[in-house]
């Protein structure tokens, strides 16, 4: 039986192999599959061989690249996503193009609804709830949601993943994984823009959003945060009513903010809805270290009372106090143009690879900062500064890491939806108090004296193990089992170009040997004869021969053996 399904699994990846390579083909990115090394899976059947059916001349590659992504399904289409907040990855043109991706999706049957919440919850849709719509408020790629009604009278929303979809993602996040390792080893220049890393957070990514208890928990954890903040709300979780695949919430009453008109309406004061928004962003960041990364208007309902509700907690960031202080520092290092320390605090963060050209990068960087320099903050568009200077980053080949990514992408688009609601929405005048609070904080003497006290307490441990250590360290080198490694790539290439060459060199002595040795056979008479000469020496003349000519044909194509 595990067999069979391990066949059947393979069956199933292959044919999802070649439904990839199809939708390649067919918006013309067919050159891909051959240069990773997938043509052998193309050629297995007639129809990937038809010729691209999109023409390139006449349709950009970034929107034949967001078509590719629809037509492979939900998995794809979340990839596009993530990588539409990753303006350092990939062109702004590309960037673009994938936040045009929607996540919509047709519904599926109630049956199936009530099926899952038997499954998770243990009990029949009838058992636990007095009332429930069949038809679905909402629909996307990984679930629905329906509005409910529990027994006790609370009013609720329950979000009910699509069955299958756990299987459906799992199985294209192993082909992922298996084509970044393609392009990682295929294409050379690609490695500079990490695949593997850029699949392994989104691996990441997707499977913590198929799991709702995590979405749960991140609830639960803002409600917590802004519990003493009556200018905002947070759905309550009904965790009698939550599983893996069935998520169940509070429902409020309110109006979304995308509806700006009716906003008006109610009397509601747009430009304090807009500060609210934007200082529980900036608690978010600089007080929590825990922020929704995904405050656009669909995600944030305003209730009659002016109070705003936080939906939808699946894309949260993260911030630890040291990557604070050093997104702290870096504000500050742009405010007085430091860009030195820009530079320095991008290796702290492991943003530039070694072969970097940072007094090029610092160059640009100056240039950057001489550009804004001494203007006036009401006069600064916050997203076109971020998206210039990723820019810039992108250009020098430094990766921002996946929390600042989001960090990032979380300012533009709470900036995004202040502009919406207040067109005089300014999100650098927000920052500045809130940085300028935490740098206070950070140098207050008793903050000094915890920080000292906790460095003097990690040299006193290096200190106390140093005798041990360089006692161990002596013993070995008496002992003769010290040794000392150094790589370098000059000197890793050097050793594999000395390899090939002795390879070559043996080779070649084999080769002569046989030659000489089939000469002499030749010239013996040693039984069997063939046209009257010893079959071994004929037959040892013939394989040196053939070994030639191979080695000889592997020099020219490859230069190696």
């Amino acid at each position: 039986m595990t067999m069979i399904r391990k066949r059947l699994h393979r069956y199933s990846m292959l044919k999802r192999y070649g439904q990839i390579i199809e939708v390649l083909q067919k918006y013309g990115f067919g050159y891909i599959v051959d240069k990773i090394g997938l043509g052998s899976i193309r050629d297995l059947t007639y129809k990937f061989k038809n010729k691209d059916q999109v023409n390139r001349l006449s349709t950009p590659g970034s929107v034949r690249a967001r078509k590719i992504l629809e037509e492979l399904g939900p998995t794809y289409i979340k990839l596009g996503q993530l990588l539409s907040m990753r303006h350092d990855l990939i062109p702004l043109e590309y960037a673009n193009e994938f936040a045009k991706l929607q996540d919509d999706a047709p519904s599926f049957e109630f049956e199936e609804v009530e099926l899952i919440i038997r499954e998770e919850l243990g009990h029949s849709i009838e058992e636990l709830f007095d009332h429930f719509d069949r038809k679905p408020l909402a629909c996307a790629s990984i679930g629905q949601v329906h509005r409910a009604k529990i027994k006790n009278g609370d009013e609720v929303v329950v979000k009910v993943q699509r069955p299958g979809i756990k299987e459906v993602i799992e199985s294209d996040l192993d082909i992922m994984y298996s084509i970044a390792r393609l392009i990682e080893e295929h294409i050379p220049e690609a490695r500079l823009y990490r695949p593997i890393e850029i699949v392994d957070e989104f691996s990441r990514s997707m499977l913590e959003e198929i799991d709702y208890t995590q979405e749960g928990w991140n609830t639960d954890r803002f409600a917590y945060n802004f519990r003493n903040n009556k200018q905002i709300r947070i759905p309550k979780v009904y965790w009698d009513y939550t599983n893996k695949r069935v998520l169940t919430l509070e429902y409020i009453e309110g109006i979304k903010a995308s509806h700006a008109d009716l906003l008006d309406q109610q009397g509601l004061d747009r430009s304090k809805i807009a500060l609210v928004v934007g200082e529980a962003f900036m608690q978010q960041v600089f007080n929590d270290g825990f922020f929704h990364a995904d405050l656009h208007p669909g995600n944030i309902l305003i209730m009659k009372d002016g109070t705003v509700v936080f939906l939808d907690f699946g894309m949260t960031g993260h911030l630890s106090s040291e990557m604070c202080d050093l997104f702290l520092d870096g504000l500050t290092a742009l405010v007085n143009g430091d860009s030195s320390l820009l530079v320095e605090l991008s290796r702290d963060m492991g943003c530039i690879d070694y072969h970097a050209d940072t007094r090029s990068l610092k160059v640009d960087i100056e240039y950057f900062l001489s550009k804004y320099y001494g203007r006036a903050q009401k006069n600064l568009d916050a997203s076109v500064i971020i998206e210039e200077f990723i820019s810039i980053l992108r250009e020098h080949q430094v990766i921002i890491p996946h929390n600042i990514a989001l960090l990032v992408r979380g300012m533009v688009v709470v900036e995004g939806f202040g502009l919406i609601i207040n067109p005089n929405f300014n999100i650098t005048e927000l920052i500045e108090p809130y940085a300028k609070k935490e740098i206070k904080e950070r140098y207050h003497p008793q903050n000094l004296a915890r920080r000292t006290y906790s460095n003097i307490s990690s040299w006193s441990r290096l200190f106390q193990k140093a005798p041990t250590k360089i006692s161990h360290i002596l013993d070995h080198a008496e002992n003769g089992y010290l040794r000392i490694k150094f790589e370098s790539e000059e000197g890793s290439r050097l050793i594999s170009e000395i390899n090939v060459a002795s390879n070559r060199l043996s080779f070649s002595m084999i080769i002569s040997a046989m030659i000489i040795a089939s000469s002499m056979v030749i010239q013996t008479d040693m039984k069997p004869f063939l046209w009257g000469v010893p079959f071994l020496g004929i037959f040892s003349f013939f394989l040196a021969s053939l070994f030639g000519l191979w080695l000889v044909f592997n020099i020219f194509r490859t230069g190696r053996i």
